[in-house]
C-alpha cells in the first residue's frame, strides 16, 4: 500500500499505536546483530536485515487499516540508548571509540576496556533499559541521523509516518548522576529544550506532519512537579515555530494532573491510557481542543479486547476532546508478533488471544465503530462476545481444591524461625568457608543442549534419549564447578529452556505459546508463558535433576526455582481475578516443590525472585499493597521446609531502593543480588534499614561478554567488605551464565574464585 506523502497534512489521524516491536517476528534481528557481534557478518547485511523488518512492518500496519504509522521506533538494541546518541549523551569511555556503531555496541555490551551503561526494567514491564549517565563530561548536541534517516526512508515508501521520540522529562528522569557530586539529570532540562526545538524544525523540515513525543515518566510520581514540569516544557516546544503537530504520548497508567498541565499548552494531541488509566482523567483535564489518542485496546496483555466495553469507554468521551484516534495502549513491543502459526495451542485458549497483529486488527475495528456504529463491525463484536462467554465458562479456571486450600491459609504458613536461629543450625550443618563462592543458577546453553531440545521436539530422540543427554551436560557443569574450586555448586539447569516457561509447562493452568518471543533486552528474547486459570503441580519439578547433580560431587548442590511474583511478571496472566489470588497459587505450587526437595536431601534451595521490583506500582499509594501480597506469597512458597534448610533468593537489573523493605521481609537466609554495575550502591541501601542477613552482591557483570580479571573482581569484594562484613558475604557473578560461553564462564569463575581467596 502506498499514499501519497509529497504534501504532509496535519489532519487528525483515526487509527495508530504508539510504537512496535523491532526484534522480528522469527527473530531474524536478533540473529542478525549476534553475527555482526560473533563477527560472521558485517555492517551491511546487519543493515538489510533491519531495512526489511522496517519495512514489512510499516507495510503491515497500512494493510492493516491505520492512517498515522510510527517510525524510529525501531532499535539495535534500546529506545534510551538511542535517546542518548540523539542528544550526544554517552560518556566519554563511549564517545572515544571512533566508530559510531561500535560505540553505541559498547555502551550497551561494554567494550575491552569499557564498562557499559546500567541496565534495569522500563517502569513496570519486563523490558530492560539502559541508563544514561549524565555526568560533567557531558555536553547536549544534537545529532538526528537516524530519526532524519528513518523518516526519509518511511515517506519515500509511501508511508504516513509519525516519528516517535522519548521525551526530555523521560529521559532525564530515568537517567543517573555519573558520581554523588553530579547534579540530578532532571535538573538540566533546559539545556535540551532547544534541542527538541531545532529537532521539531528538522522533523517538520522532512516531511512531519505529525511528532509523537513519549512521556511515559507523567504516570509516575517519580518526581515532584513533574505536572508542572510538563506544563513548562511542552509550553515552550509548542511555541516553536516551523514545527509539526506534536503529540505527547503517556502510557503505562494514569496521567493524573499532568494531563490537564499538558491540555493547558498548545500541543496539538496527547495519548492517554485507558486500560491502565482512567476515563474520569479525561474527562476532568479540558481536552476540548485536542486530539486524543485513546489506548483502549491492552498494549501489554494477551487476552482478547472486550470491543463492547471499549467502545463504551471511547463513546464516553466523545464530545469532551477535540477529535479521537484509536489505539493500543502502549507499543505493542510488549507482546508477541503474531498469533498466526500457533495451532498447537488449546482451540478454545487461541480464541481468547490477541497479539500485536489482532491488537491492530482490533483497533482499526474499534476505529470504525466508532466512527459508524457498532452494526459496521458486527462480525467483529459478535466473536468478541463468543471469546469472552467461552472463558468466562471454561472449568480450568476454577478448580475447588486450590481454592480450598487457598482459603485454609493462615500466618503460620508464611512464618520461619528467626534468621539468627536458623543460621546456627545452617553453619553446622553445612561448614562453608567465610566468603563462600557459588554461581546464580545457570550455565552456558551449549550448541549440544540446543540440539537435543530440537531432536527431542522433532522425534529425533525420546524422553529418554534427552534425559540422558541433559544429565552428561549436567555431569560436566558439576565437574567444571569442582575444577575452579566453587563452594556451592549448581547443577546448571541445561533442561530449562527459561526460568519461568520451564515451570509454566509442567503447571496445570499454563500454556506455552511455539512462537511467541517477546524482547526483554538488545537481542534476548523471552516466550512468556500464559496463565489462564488456576494452578496446580500435578507431580514434582525439579527433584530428578537435583538429586542426580548432588549423586555428583559431595559439596552441596543448590535446588533452583523460580518465585510466584517473577513467575507472574514474566508471563502473560489471567485478568478476571487480583493478581495476589494468582500469586499464592503459583506460591502453593513451589512450596510443594522445596517440600520434595528438602526430602530428596537438597540442602539448599534458591528461590528467585528477579522481577520483585518489575511488579511495583508506579504511584506510591499504590505500593504498600502489593509488596505487602508479593512478600507474603514468596514467604508462602519457603515457608515450609525445616530451619535446617538454607532459603537463598536471587534479584537483578532493577532499581531497588523503593523496594528495599521488602527485600528484607522475603526473610531469606542469602539474598544474592545485582551490584557490579552500580558499583554496590544496593548494599548501602541494605544497611540503611538494617539487613542483617547473609548477602551476595554481584561482583562482575555478566551481560558483557569482556572477562573481569582478578584484580577488578577483588577491587569490586573489597567495595563490598566495605559494606558487609565478611561473615555475611557471599561471592558470586550478577545472575545467570546462560547468554555467555563457557569460555567465558570459566575464565571468569576462575578469576572469581581466585579473587575470594586473596581477600578471605
Amino acid at each position: 500500500m502506498s499514499l501519497d506523502t509529497t504534501h504532509p497534512t496535519t489532519s487528525p489521524f483515526t487509527a495508530t499505536v504508539p510504537g512496535t516491536a523491532r526484534i522480528g517476528a522469527n527473530r531474524e534481528l536478533k540473529r542478525a546483530i549476534e553475527a555482526y557481534w560473533a563477527g560472521r557478518s558485517d555492517r551491511a547485511a546487519l543493515e538489510s536485515v533491519a531495512a526489511v523488518l522496517r519495512r514489512d512492518g510499516w507495510r503491515q500496519l497500512l494493510t492493516a487499516g491505520l492512517d498515522s504509522i510510527p517510525v524510529n521506533t525501531f532499535s539495535y538494541y534500546d529506545q534510551i540508548l538511542d535517546t542518548a546518541v540523539l542528544l550526544g549523551a554517552l560518556p566519554t569511555r563511549v564517545t572515544s571509540i571512533d566508530d559510531p556503531l561500535e560505540a553505541y555496541f559498547a555502551a550497551a555490551r561494554g567494550a575491552d576496556g569499557v564498562a557499559p551503561l546500567e541496565m534495569t526494567k522500563w517502569f513496570d514491564t519486563n523490558y530492560h533499559y539502559l541508563v544514561p549517565e549524565i555526568g560533567a563530561d557531558v555536553t547536549f548536541t544534537l545529532d538526528p541521523t537516524k530519526i532524519l534517516s528513518e523518516l526519509a526512508e518511511a515517506r519515500a515508501q509511501g508511508v504516513p509516518a509519525r516519528p516517535v521520540v522519548i521525551g526530555p522529562i523521560t529521559f532525564l528522569g530515568l537517567s543517573k548522576p555519573t558520581t554523588a557530586d553530579d547534579a540530578n539529570p532532571l535538573a538540566r532540562i533546559d539545556e535540551l529544550i532547544p534541542l527538541y526545538v531545532d529537532l521539531l524544525e528538522r522533523l517538520a523540515a522532512a516531511g512531519a506532519s505529525w511528532v509523537q513525543i513519549d512521556e511515559p515518566i507523567l504516570v509516575t510520581d517519580s518526581h515532584e512537579g513533574l505536572a508542572e514540569l510538563a506544563e513548562r516544557v511542552y509550553g515552550t516546544l509548542a511555541a516553536a515555530t516551523d514545527r509539526p503537530s506534536i503529540l505527547v504520548q503517556t502510557y503505562f497508567g494514569d496521567a493524573g494532573d499532568a494531563l490537564a498541565a499538558l491540555a493547558r499548552t498548545g500541543v496539538e494531541g496527547v495519548g492517554v491510557d485507558l486500560v491502565s488509566g482512567s476515563v474520569e482523567t479525561v474527562l476532568a483535564a479540558g481536552l476540548g481542543d485536542k486530539h486524543v489518542v485513546a489506548g483502549v485496546v491492552d498494549g501489554r496483555n494477551v487476552w482478547r479486547t472486550d470491543l463492547d466495553a471499549a467502545l463504551s469507554r471511547l463513546e464516553s468521551i466523545r464530545g469532551v476532546v477535540g477529535t479521537l484516534a484509536v489505539s493500543t495502549s502502549c507499543s505493542t513491543l510488549h507482546v508477541p508478533y503474531t498469533l498466526r502459526g500457533e495451532d498447537g495451542l488449546d482451540p478454545a485458549l487461541h480464541g481468547w488471544l490477541a497479539f500485536a497483529e489482532e491488537k491492530v486488527g482490533e483497533v482499526t475495528a474499534l476505529g470504525r465503530a466508532y466512527a459508524h456504529g457498532r452494526a459496521y463491525q458486527a462480525a467483529e463484536f459478535d466473536a468478541a462476545r463468543a471469546a469472552l462467554a467461552s472463558r468466562s465458562d471454561d472449568p480450568r479456571l476454577h478448580v475447588d481444591s486450590v481454592r480450598a486450600r487457598l482459603a485454609a491459609l493462615t500466618s503460620a504458613d508464611s512464618t520461619r524461625t528467626a534468621a539468627a536461629d536458623r543460621r546456627v543450625i545452617q553453619d553446622a550443618a553445612l561448614g562453608l568457608p567465610t566468603l563462600a563462592t557459588t554461581t546464580i543458577g545457570s550455565y552456558p546453553q551449549t550448541t549440544d543442549i540446543r540440539k537435543a531440545r530440537q531432536a527431542l521436539r522433532t522425534g529425533a530422540i525420546d524422553e529418554a534419549g534427552y534425559i540422558e543427554r541433559m544429565r552428561a551436560e549436567i555431569a560436566d557443569v558439576i565437574a567444571l564447578q569442582e575444577r575452579i574450586g566453587l563452594d556451592v555448586l549448581v547443577h546448571g539447569e541445561a533442561e530449562r529452556n527459561d526460568m519461568v516457561q520451564y515451570f509454566a509447562e509442567q503447571l496445570d493452568g499454563f500454556f506455552a505459546t511455539a512462537n511467541g518471543w517477546v524482547q526483554s533486552y538488545g537481542s534476548r528474547c523471552v516466550r512468556p508463558p500464559i496463565l489462564f486459570g488456576d494452578v496446580v503441580r500435578p507431580a514434582a519439578m525439579t527433584v530428578d535433576w537435583i538429586s542426580y547433580a548432588q549423586s555428583l560431587t559431595s559439596k552441596p548442590v543448590k535446588g533452583m526455582l523460580t518465585g510466584p511474583v517473577t513467575i507472574l511478571a514474566w508471563s502473560f496472566v489471567r485478568d478476571d481475578q487480583p493478581l495476589a489470588d494468582s500469586a499464592n497459587q503459583v506460591a502453593l505450587a513451589i512450596r510443594d516443590e522445596t517440600v520434595d526437595l528438602e526430602r530428596s536431601g537438597a540442602a539448599i534451595i534458591q528461590v528467585d525472585e528477579p522481577a520483585l521490583r518489575e511488579l511495583l506500582p508506579l504511584r506510591a499509594a499504590d505500593r504498600e499493597a502489593y509488596l505487602d501480597w508479593a512478600v507474603t506469597s514468596f514467604r508462602l512458597s519457603t515457608g515450609g521446609v525445616t530451619d535446617a534448610t538454607q532459603i537463598h533468593t536471587h534479584l537483578c537489573y532493577s532499581e531497588f531502593g523503593e523496594v528495599i523493605g521488602a527485600i528484607a521481609g522475603l526473610d531469606a537466609d542469602v539474598t544474592s543480588i545485582e551490584a557490579a554495575r552500580s558499583h554496590m550502591e544496593v548494599l548501602a541501601d541494605l544497611n540503611a534499614i538494617g539487613f542483617a542477613t547473609q548477602v551476595g552482591p554481584g561482583v562482575y557483570d555478566i551481560h558483557s561478554p569482556r572477562v573481569p580479571g582478578v584484580e577488578e573482581i577483588t577491587a569490586s569484594l573489597r567495595e563490598a567488605l566495605d559494606a558487609v562484613p565478611a561473615d555475611r558475604l557471599w561471592v558470586n557473578p550478577d545472575c545467570g551464565l546462560k547468554t555467555r560461553t563457557t569460555a567465558e564462564v570459566t575464565e571468569a569463575l576462575t578469576n572469581m574464585v581466585q579473587a575470594a581467596a586473596a581477600v578471605r
